[in-house]
């Protein structure tokens, strides 16, 4: 199944001479439902999570599938269920692969950090390294991305569970960005850890919803996207300690209406740039020096040209698709892969 863009060719960086063809979009599986995260194995196959609860490896050159056992059991409700994935950086020795989800816990359920070893086409030794507490009585708002940066850490996104004034609150989990070691303890330089007012494992705080990480290839810098609730969704650049506002400071509206919060207070750190209104971002990849950003709600893939920390130019591709696009990533071929997030969600390649 093909479908030709040809306003890709320029955004690719696929045009030398017109001899060249344009590219296409491949659909190399539309039977995955409700894909949410993606990681590609050295080998060459992708490994690609389904909110219900799936893992399933997936053969680029044939599209066939395979269930992996041994995944947590998830709860698969409201906007919960098996989230975002991530290999170590050293995978092709220890094989470990990173989950978040959605879990049930005492009082409700919470984001949940885990791993296990890919042995064949199984995870062994699976274990739960963090939970996000408090646990909410809520399905919404869980985030979650996860990203290694160049040192090593693990970042988490969490989202703020549906109850805003949680993003503000230092003690919380929920509403925040946390760094980890590889194994889910705390690093001894977070900035929080020896300050008493917050959680060890919180790196930035006042977020909504994160559900798109990515790491800068030119600076190692560690960049997220967040919902927005009525416009305001945002690009934001997490620092130590650095507090992102919500929901004190958005651009954003209540759905009925009225403002929530001002634009920008002092000490609290502003987004590089903000949608309003909404597109519905997840998932995110820099691509050739620029960034890429799916859509849910207006059903496109954002194409955002950078000078540096700064965006110049937003370009909408794909709309024609009207698909809801989850996720993001480049492939081992440096082509770019999106997840269309639905009941018989895609795995899309942008190819020549």
């Amino acid at each position: 199944m093909m479908v030709c863009i040809r306003r890709l060719f320029l955004l690719l960086g696929m045009i030398a001479t017109p001899a060249i063809a344009s590219p296409t979009i491949s659909v190399l599986t539309d039977s995955l439902e409700h894909p949410w995260g993606l990681a590609f194995l050295p080998e060459g196959d992708v490994l690609v999570t389904e909110r219900p609860g799936r893992l399933q490896r997936i053969e680029l050159a044939t599209g066939r599938q395979t269930i992996i056992p041994g995944t947590p059991t998830v709860s698969a409700s409201g906007q919960g269920g098996l989230l975002d994935i991530a290999l170590h950086p050293n995978f092709a020795d220890n094989r470990w692969v990173y989950l978040t989800w959605a879990g049930h816990c005492e009082t409700g359920t919470a984001t949940h950090l885990g791993r296990g070893r890919l042995v064949g086409n199984a995870l062994e030794d699976f274990e739960t390294l963090f939970v996000a507490t408090p646990c909410v009585d809520s399905g919404r708002h869980f985030g979650s991305r996860i990203v290694f940066d160049t040192n090593g850490y693990l970042f988490m996104t969490t989202g703020d569970r549906g109850e805003r004034d949680r993003a503000q609150d230092l003690t919380d989990h929920n509403g925040a960005v946390l760094r980890l070691n590889d194994n889910g303890s705390i690093p001894s330089d977070n900035p929080f850890v020896d300050d008493p007012r917050g959680a060890d494992a919180i790196y930035s705080y006042g977020h909504r919803n994160p559900q798109g990480v990515a790491i800068y290839p030119d600076t190692g810098a560690l960049w997220i996207h967040e919902h927005g609730p009525r416009g305001g969704d945002e690009i934001n650049l997490p620092v130590p300690g650095g507090n992102f506002g919500w929901p004190k400071v958005t651009y954003g509206r209540e759905y009925w209406g009225p403002q929530i919060g001002e634009e920008s207070i002092p000490g609290m750190v502003d987004p590089i740039y903000q949608w309003t209104p909404s597109i519905a971002p997840s998932g995110m990849a820099f691509y050739r020096g620029d960034l890429f950003v799916g859509a849910l709600v207006q059903t496109h893939l954002a194409h955002l040209e950078l000078n540096g920390e700064t965006v110049t130019q937003e370009t909408q591709l794909l709309s024609e698709l009207n698909r809801r696009i989850r996720a993001i990533a480049q492939g081992p071929d440096n082509l770019l892969y999106l997840l269309t997030d639905q009941r018989n969600g895609e795995l899309l390649r942008l190819s020549p």
